[in-house]
């Protein structure tokens, strides 16, 4: 941490004059908070995307990340990039509020949006490189992601394991100073345009499924991997599925212990669920403002029907809000996510569901009826997405499991295979 601090004042003057230079102001003219939309949404004005999964072709994709990443070297290089990251991180060493100052004037502005890629590489797999890197990966990666050079993204789910990742069966087998990796991954977010997949490999079938995982990262360029799209059912392809064969790594690659791979993908599950739960400050679908709006230009604000669902659905989104804001100041501490971001994540995910709710309410068969008129069949995407978010970052029945035995103190599910080695549980092949 810096020791001789800047004046806070001073510093938010500086971001301001520099996003004033930089960027262009919102069409809005009411400030969000920190991590938020714009308080107030002027109706027909603007994108009316308020998809929770895009549908973009690859060149459309391509674009996008060129623009994110442009943006985001020229906030590295300004220095506004790792604001309270360690120094020798490469960060400034600055404490949370100025990190938050700075995000308060971002909203502010319109900026890049580059889709869920660019916060995974930096919310998720550069803070677990920190937190689990030599040195040498310090440096290989932390500069890279956080630059947006590079990309990464997580290796984690498979077709056989479901939301139990620690059956996993993707293998990693030692060949003098090299691993070979087999195996298949599924529903990972952006590889297609990542240059490197943080993946969670099985080292030891003869220990208990969490003791034998060790982690890797995966140049995604390498020979043997494969990587396909998935199409959704919103039409886009944010999805893929990776297939390893015979992938040669050498031993630099392995990040943290050999067979401490269950740590790191611990470690990486707390950052995904504060960062999907809306404490790591993104934000996509549709909100509670956006639905506020569609009532107010369709007249119906005075249907007591609507009404109440529409203040069920703020005090929802301030709950979700200052849930959020106790998350920040756990990091503000210096504690790491842990599992109390869970709760942000099923808030998150029911508050989205809410909000199909209201707004299939507000605009009736306009919802699926593609007129052209703004703000309204564009729900559609909302809509079918939501439902997305109930697995993303861990089944809201996995959330719900680990409030109930980590936050409560609740007795844990019964596991019949919990100190069986992983070679030994039925149906399994080493």
């Amino acid at each position: 941490m810096a020791t001789d601090l800047p004046d806070l004042d001073q510093f938010r003057a500086d971001a301001r004059a520099w996003l004033e230079a930089n960027a262009r102001p919102r069409v809005s003219e009411t400030a969000p908070a920190a991590g938020e939309r714009s308080a107030r949404v002027l109706w027909g004005e603007g994108s009316d995307d308020v998809a929770v999964f895009h549908n973009l072709d690859e060149q459309a994709e391509r674009t996008r990340l060129a623009e994110c990443q442009a943006w985001q070297a020229a906030k590295f290089d300004a220095g506004y990039a790792m604001i309270n990251w360690p120094v020798a991180l490469g960060g400034r060493g600055l404490p949370n509020s100025y990190l938050r100052a700075y995000n308060t004037e971002e909203a502010r502005f319109e900026v890049p949006n580059g889709g869920e890629l660019p916060p995974t590489s930096m919310g998720l797999i550069a803070t677990t490189v920190a937190a689990f890197g030599t040195p040498e990966q310090h440096d290989r990666w932390i500069r890279p992601l956080m630059r947006q050079d590079e990309y990464g993204c997580q290796l984690f789910s498979e077709p056989g394991a479901g939301s139990d990742l620690a059956s996993l069966a993707t293998k990693a087998v030692r060949d003098g100073d090299e691993w070979v990796l087999n195996g298949q991954k599924v529903w990972t977010s952006g590889a297609r345009f990542a240059h490197w997949g943080l993946a969670i490999t099985r080292t030891d079938p003869s220990v208990p499924k969490h003791k034998g995982l060790t982690a890797f990262m995966v140049p995604l360029q390498a020979p043997g991997v494969d990587v396909r799209p998935i199409r959704q059912m919103t039409g886009g392809s944010c999805f893929n599925e990776v297939f390893l064969t015979d992938v040669r790594l050498d031993d630099s690659y392995r990040l943290g212990p050999v067979g401490d791979g269950w740590r790191v993908a611990l470690t990486c599950l707390g950052f995904e669920r504060d960062h999907s739960g809306g404490g790591g400050g993104s934000h996509v679908g549709g909100g509670y403002h956006q639905v506020a709006a569609a009532a107010a230009h369709f007249g119906l604000t005075g249907d007591a029907i609507v009404r109440q669902a529409l203040a069920d659905l703020y005090i929802q989104h301030k709950v979700a809000q200052y849930t959020n804001r106790r998350a920040a100041a756990k990091l503000k501490a210096g504690q790491t996510p842990g599992p109390e971001g869970s709760l942000g994540k099923l808030m998150w995910t029911a508050n989205m569901a809410r909000v199909s709710d209201v707004i299939s309410r507000v605009l009736g068969p306009r919802l699926v009826a593609d007129t052209g008129e703004w703000g309204t069949y564009a729900w559609g995407e909302h809509v079918l997405g939501a439902p997305g978010y109930r697995i993303a970052g861990g089944s809201d029945e996995i959330q719900r499991n680990i409030i109930g035995e980590r936050v409560l103190g609740l007795p844990a599910e019964p596991r019949v295979d919990k100190d069986i080695p992983f070679n030994a549980t039925v149906g399994v092949r080493a």
